[in-house]
């Protein structure tokens, strides 16, 4: 089952009302808010402000999306995150591996990530969360033979894993990313750019190819999240079309 939800930094500019609007206009079903504009760390009353309107909208909480950064960020700051994350009602806490790609770490780099890892995954454990990895360029998680020593390393049930594309993903590359690291992955960054990458916004449907069947791979498993992000010009409207888009190719 692949759930369909927004990740709340597509729309900086946009307030939690107006994005739980949005979304819930779009016919989505969960939401994953940031942790840098919308629902900043320690601040409790916007993270339970949130919380109620996904309530009253039907929408569900997916994850919250912090910036702590595993084996770099002041390990006294995940107790905070994951404070905000359970007045927010998240299941799911959202960290990165490291600051630097697997290619540029050392093996003493990488333990202190993986060790940092381990122990935000037993923090989290201990208030009924999870970690998920984001997967991402500039961390361990760049490609899938990093990330897939890094989860080995890791409980199975305390960290996860996001998936993404890169730009102008081949669909048998991204299907064999996902095939590799399936066991860990509890949901994907759903977006399409060109050429120019970040810059280079496309209209989802222009990714069919690319995002029909790395859908169905995801769909051959648990329980999924499919989230929205980086939509062309950051614009509404835009949002709204991919999001029919997407929800056409979950029916």
């Amino acid at each position: 089952m692949l759930v369909p939800g927004l990740v709340s930094v597509t729309f900086r500019s946009l307030g939690v009302a107006e994005i739980v609007d949005l979304a819930a206009s779009s016919g989505l079903s969960a939401l994953h808010w940031g942790g840098d504009v919308h629902v900043p760390v320690g601040a409790f009353d916007r993270a339970a402000d949130a919380r109620e309107r996904c309530a009253d909208a039907g929408l569900e909480v997916e994850a919250y999306g912090s910036y702590y950064r595993a084996g770099d960020t002041d390990p006294g700051e995940f107790a905070r995150v994951v404070a905000t994350a359970e007045e927010l009602g998240a299941p799911a806490v959202r960290v990165w591996a490291g600051v630097a790609g697997s290619s540029e770490v050392d093996a003493g780099r990488r333990a202190a990530v993986v060790d940092d890892l381990r122990r935000c995954g037993e923090l989290a454990a201990a208030r009924g969360m999870r970690v998920v990895v984001e997967y991402h360029p500039g961390t361990l998680t760049d490609e899938p033979g990093s990330a897939r020593r890094l989860f080995d390393a890791l409980d199975p049930g305390a960290v996860r894993s996001y998936w993404q594309p890169g730009a102008e993903p081949d669909p048998a590359d991204s299907v064999r990313e996902i095939e590799a690291l399936s066991d860990r992955i509890d949901g994907a960054h759903v977006f399409s750019w060109g050429p120019g990458g970040f810059h280079d916004r496309l209209p989802l449907a222009e990714r069919a190819d690319h995002w029909v069947p790395v859908l169905d791979r995801l769909a051959g498993g648990p329980r999924r999240h499919v989230l929205l992000e980086f939509v062309r010009d950051d614009s509404p409207a835009a949002f709204s079309r991919d999001a029919a888009t997407l929800l056409g190719w979950l029916r």
